[in-house]
């Protein structure tokens, strides 16, 4: 009876020792899986996984799907960021901070972050109540600010004197209210580099945006570190708020807030991070120039043990074909004549298309694109076909004279035809135009982008 007692004892202290984390979706999400992951630097840790319950329940009268679930965190976990993930991609996560208590939330999956409620927390209460009272007063004075520079009024001055006080005083509250909490890094850190003084000129105004963008952020805090927060601050800087519509000074745009950016980065294993995080948004963005950059410039000078080999030949791999590169060449054999791709001079330009007889959307787009680049004959047509087997292909092709057609497969699976590889391609149709040195020049995303490419002058700019 004695051993049962202990036993009973220790098992019950197990489970008080534990920390639950609650999520209520509504409406639930499709899926019936979620994952916990703590959050370090630009990664994630898995912690533990769980499944969503779905329920009926009666809200005001009416009948209401929800998706229920619960995780939960032993006794040593450790304070910081976490999230809940409930998707492969897109916006299908949770954010939140753990500092020994118990968690619960409820949210739209749809709008996660907008629409999320903590009704359990302290820590997280507090800092979504703030976030939500500094973001309301900064929409104020933003408004305020930009209705002066339209129309220089003593009022709209004076109301945002007045705006600008309230503003430093609700950030004085709040921080006042979180010491001594894990929220209160954050909250600091989010205090806004709005100016005491109204602007009177556009360019002042924008500059001083950009120039205090982060004056309260502490690249070396580990606990700003170990959160989405420094992230998700560099990227609004580098992706959203130095924006041009010339494409030039947009990559000039970009190299500027990069040195920026790296230039408050002082830790080697922060520095290989935040640069891994941006070299893989600009390699899937297929922005080579950039990449390029990033390697030499920052993560080439990093030490040795911070490189990684692995990443650098992946994330080269996934650029050899994309704008600024030669085309990677293959081979084919058209009438009995050997061809390569290095090699052909029959053009001023070529376009290379990859296409399949098993894609109804090639089927309905390769005639229309047969028949506009009759117009455009300076211009030679390499047409990929990527096949399981011929039979089709041979009749099709027929229809396609005067084009260069070359057909790649593979004895498993068509996709794994080297060629398709090492254009890293993932659907079809896919468009490269390329100049006479095979370089690749552009990469339209459809049919109406060839034709505007051509239609548009933008060939005779090349």
């Amino acid at each position: 009876m004695k051993r049962l007692l202990a036993l009973l004892i220790f098992v019950t202290s197990i489970a008080n020792a534990q920390f639950s984390v609650k999520g209520t979706m509504t409406p639930p999400e499709e899926s019936d899986w979620v994952i916990l992951y703590k959050i370090e630097g630009a990664k994630q840790k898995f912690i533990s996984n769980s499944t969503i319950v779905f329920e009926d329940v009666n809200i005001g009268g009416n009948t209401q799907k929800v998706g229920r679930f619960e995780l939960n965190l032993p006794a040593d976990a450790k304070e910081g960021a976490y999230r809940v993930t409930y998707r492969n991609q897109g916006a299908g996560f949770v954010d939140f901070f753990f500092n020994k208590e118990n968690i619960e939330f409820v949210f739209n999956p749809v709008y996660p972050e907008e629409s999320i409620v903590f009704t359990k927390s302290r820590e997280n209460k507090v800092y979504r109540e703030y976030l939500d009272a500094i973001a309301l007063m900064q929409r104020s004075i933003d408004s305020l600010q930009v209705e002066y520079l339209k129309a220089d009024e003593k009022k709209t001055k004076k109301a945002y004197k007045k705006a600008y006080k309230e503003q430093e005083e609700v950030q004085e509250i709040y921080e006042g209210k979180s010491e001594g909490m894990l929220v209160n890094t954050y909250i600091k850190a989010s205090k806004p580099t709005n100016s005491s003084s109204i602007f009177d000129d556009t360019q002042e105004y924008l500059n001083h945006v950009v120039g205090s963008f982060f004056d309260n952020v502490d690249f070396s805090d580990k606990k700003l570190y170990n959160s989405p927060f420094i992230i998700d601050k560099i990227t609004n800087y580098i992706f959203y708020l130095n924006i041009a519509e010339n494409q030039t000074l947009q990559q000039k745009l970009y190299n500027e807030s990069i040195a920026k950016v790296m230039d408050l980065v002082e830790d080697d294993k922060v520095r290989k991070e935040v640069t891994e995080y941006l070299i893989t948004r600009f390699a899937n963005a297929r922005n080579s120039e950039i990449v390029d950059g990033l390697f030499a410039n920052y993560y080439d000078k990093l030490p040795g043990e911070f490189q990684d080999q692995k990443f650098r030949d992946d994330k080269v791999a996934l650029l050899r074909a994309t704008v600024g590169r030669i085309a990677p060449d293959f081979s084919w054999k058209e009438e009995g004549k050997d061809y390569k791709l290095s090699t052909l001079n029959d053009g001023e330009k070529y376009l290379l298309v990859f296409w399949s007889t098993g894609c109804s959307h090639c089927l309905k787009e390769i005639p229309l694109l047969y028949d506009f680049m009759k117009t455009h004959d300076k211009t030679s047509v390499i047409a990929f076909g990527i096949e399981q087997e011929d039979l089709e292909w041979n009749e099709y092709v027929k229809k396609l004279y005067g084009w260069h057609n070359v057909m790649g497969t593979h004895p498993d699976n068509k996709w794994e035809n080297e060629v398709v590889r090492t254009y890293q391609l993932v659907g079809t149709p896919t468009y490269f135009i390329l100049n006479q040195d095979k370089k690749i020049i552009a990469m339209p995303n459809s049919f109406e982008d060839v034709k505007d490419y051509f239609d548009n002058g933008n060939a005779a700019k090349e």
